[in-house]
């Protein structure tokens, strides 16, 4: 009876044994890992400095929301009024300034620009924004821009940066589709 016992607990023993070493196998050998896809993580952008130049003189306009997606809001700043029926040559600096030194953001879009496109939105006092850039295919970017004025008065500028939108596109965001990394609208006075 012993003998019939002690090569059962055997024969249990080697079948546990043997279900073991078989899921170990099926989960370990999975070919899935071998060429896994880079991850393209967003951009963590704080800040937005525009800067718009002409005969003159030169305006800046700045976004910073250094707490990201936190409770605060961001903080808003227009350094003058922009002059009436006039063409600013303008130009974007994105930076993270969660880390120091701060990193300039720019400098990845500028370098994956068929993958990003800044669109403008104006209305009032302010009456459009012509790109000056564009990426290896052609494609519009908007690091550098025109902006033009109309006659005095008060207008807004939208400035949306899309990560990975269709292109070519209308110029609108509609059309673009793609994943907002940042949006600012400022309001602006035409003198």
């Amino acid at each position: 009876m012993n003998t019939i016992l002690e090569t059962l607990k055997t024969k249990s023993t080697i079948g546990f044994l043997t279900l073991c070493i078989a899921a170990i196998s099926f989960t370990s050998c999975s070919n899935d890992d071998d060429n896994p896809d880079p991850v393209n993580e967003e951009e963590i952008i704080t800040t937005m400095n525009v800067t718009l130049s002409a005969t003159g003189g030169t305006i800046t306009l700045q976004s910073q929301d250094l707490d990201g997606d936190g409770p605060n809001a961001p903080e808003i700043t227009v350094s003058g009024s922009l002059a009436a029926n006039t063409t600013y040559n303008g130009s974007i600096e994105l930076l993270n300034e969660t880390e120091t030194p701060a990193e300039d953001i720019t400098e990845e879009v500028e370098e994956e620009d068929d993958e990003h496109q800044f669109f403008f939105t104006t209305s009032g006092a302010v009456t459009g924004v012509e790109y000056d850039d564009v990426d290896g295919d052609g494609n519009p970017v908007g690091i550098n821009f025109t902006l033009t004025t109309g006659d005095a008065g008060n207008g807004t500028l939208q400035i949306t940066l899309r990560h990975e939108p269709k292109k070519p596109n209308d110029g609108t965001l509609a059309d673009a589709g793609g994943e907002t990394d940042i949006a600012q609208s400022f309001s602006l006075v035409v003198e």
